[in-house]
């Protein structure tokens, strides 16, 4: 059983003057890059650090294809530095910063890997149920694993866009997290989002707006209109990037 790649992507400014976040994808016959990034620092700051990181990580893959940990964390150590190196161009850009999420496949092996830093999250989704999702590096995050609130407590505090990591800096590495390779079924759905998305919706959400949904397209219309319905005003950019696995009889077939 083969597989053909569905990949659909919106990234919207939502109530904000500017958008700050970025996606990108790259492929060749074996492997698949998909890549979020959400930036901060102000307008020629945040916009700029995650096209950095954008162009980093896909230039990076598509030289040295690999879904490994040590080619995932090296991938994002090198965006890291690369951030860092336009700061100092100074002005707006010294200041700037920006999460991101990626997730790698090796579609030869039916494998997929996701690495992370900050709280653009990654949920893997088998069956209409979410098999793994990626834990933020925020304070809130911190307050969900002390069991001092759940996540939908997390989603309405009031200090939920405190980070504790994200690319950027030297002097304080960014805190990565790559997840070992996992099994890629025919069926599975792959969402790449930034906090814009998740944070006013949640994974219920998230979930049935998947289950009423016929393919990828639809799915991400439905959740475009459910920000927009449940987003208060002066809401986040928000961005997501949603990959479907579905099964192809003759061969693997990329569609992006």
């Amino acid at each position: 059983m083969n597989f053909e790649i569905e990949i659909v992507t919106l990234s919207k400014q939502g109530g904000r003057d500017y958008n700050e976040d970025t996606y990108g994808h790259w492929s060749d016959d074996r492997h698949v890059l998909c890549v979020v990034a959400d930036g901060a620092g102000g307008h020629g700051g945040g916009d700029v650090a995650a096209a950095v990181v954008r162009g980093s990580v896909l230039s990076g893959f598509a030289e040295r294809p690999g879904i490994d940990a040590p080619s995932l964390r090296r991938l994002l150590d090198r965006a890291n530095l690369d951030v860092v190196a336009r700061q100092a161009e100074g002005g707006k850009l010294s200041a700037m910063r920006s999460t991101v999420v990626l997730a790698a496949i090796d579609l030869q092996a039916r494998q997929i890997a996701l690495a992370h830093s900050g709280d653009s999250r990654a949920y893997l989704i088998r069956h209409g149920e979410i098999v793994k999702r990626t834990v933020d590096h925020s304070l809130v995050q911190q307050m969900v694993a002390g069991g001092l609130i759940d996540d939908e407590g997390a989603r309405q505090h009031p200090q939920r866009n405190m980070l504790l990591s994200a690319l950027g800096s030297v002097e304080i590495p960014p805190e990565i997290v790559v997840s070992d390779p996992l099994e890629l079924q025919v069926g599975d759905v792959l969402l790449l989002c930034t906090d814009g998305l998740w944070e006013p919706l949640g994974d219920d959400c998230l979930l049935d707006t998947l289950r009423a949904s016929r393919d990828a397209s639809q799915w991400i219309e439905k959740l475009d209109a459910q920000v927009k319905a449940h987003a208060k005003p002066g809401h986040d950019n928000y961005t997501a990037l949603a990959l479907w696995a579905h099964e192809d009889d003759e061969t693997t077939r990329l569609m992006l």
